[in-house]
């Protein structure tokens, strides 16, 4: 029986050693930086730390950008594990936000071509980050207990759509400013102490699904949240990200923990591959929990009711 090899682009901002542990490949990324250059987008700071890389990202967002592995680099990627007589499994990023899923796609009909005995598959997680990084640690799981890659495919396809985030984003103007977001919308993000809340949609991206005034205001609404939305959390690794924003991070893991009592929590940063797009004052929780509805009106109605002290508070 081959060996079933779990890879995810490295948007995922999964860590040497959780990457280790798990025993999963990331495909890097790239990173265009403000002098002109092309360097190689993987988790982590080259020996910089966040705070200064975010503190620059602010004052000149738009002299960064980023881009997926190319389709040669998906084919190389693919290759080397296929000659290594393993069979492939790849989560990339939502393909509502990046190439990424295209390009893999592409690349693995191209290897097809010169190796038809090969098994590899591409699975668009419709997530990005620790949403993604929690879909491939649990892809590993389900490999390690002995699942065939059939059933990894099919247990990732039919449950995408329960991966979580609960958090907030303190600026919505620069995600606009990067063409993730109406200006309109945006402008909710300028208001001093306003909390826009975001969830995970159909599409693969995050959509504001209510704002709340206040910190202490805003982790009281996404506890109960995530009390309504979370399924057996005394089971599960959550991920907190943050971009620039750990104290608050830390104050979120805390309450978690004593609400939920999950296995494991991880208070993670979202390195430049993602957090170029995102930009500072992220911090979001992700978990395992009920299917998304369509166009978020369930998840919607949990935030409101909370907020206006309905049945769902």
């Amino acid at each position: 029986m081959k060996k079933i090899m779990i890879l995810a682009d490295a948007t995922c901002d999964l860590d040497e050693e959780l990457c280790k542990s798990a025993d999963v490949r990331l495909i890097p990324g790239h990173i265009r930086m403000p002098n002109g250059t092309d360097v190689t987008g993987m988790p982590g700071w080259d020996g910089g730390t966040a705070e200064a890389f975010y503190a620059a990202l602010k004052q000149a967002p738009n002299d960064y950008s980023t881009s997926p592995a190319n389709v040669r680099e998906f084919e190389q990627a693919f290759t080397d594990l296929v000659l290594a007589g393993c069979d492939v499994l790849l989560l990339t990023i939502s393909s509502g936000i990046s190439g990424a899923y295209d390009f893999a796609r592409q690349a693995r009909q191209n290897v097809l071509k010169t190796y038809p005995e090969a098994d590899i598959r591409v699975v668009d997680s419709l997530r990005f980050g620790p949403g993604v990084g929690l879909m491939t640690l649990h892809a590993a799981a389900l490999r390690d207990q002995g699942k065939s890659l059939n059933e990894i495919e099919k247990y990732l396809e039919e449950n995408k759509n329960r991966y979580h985030q609960a958090g907030w984003l303190d600026d919505l103007s620069f995600v606009a400013k990067k063409g993730r977001l109406t200006h309109a919308k945006a402008f909710f993000g300028t208001l001093a102490g306003v909390k826009p809340i975001g969830e995970f949609d159909y599409n693969g991206l995050t959509t504001v699904i209510g704002k709340v005034k206040g910190a202490k205001t805003a982790y009281a609404a996404l506890l109960n949240y995530i009390e309504k939305t979370i399924e057996a959390p005394e089971t599960q690794t959550i991920f907190i990200a943050q971009t620039n924003r750990r104290k608050e991070a830390e104050e979120y893991r805390r309450l978690i923990e004593e609400r939920f009592h999950p296995k494991e929590i991880y208070v993670k940063d979202v390195y430049p591959l993602c957090g170029i797009n995102i930009g500072p004052g992220l911090m979001a929780a992700y978990y395992v929990g009920k299917p998304i509805s369509h166009g978020l009106e369930q998840e919607r109605r949990i935030l409101e009711d909370y907020l206006n002290g309905g049945e769902n508070a």
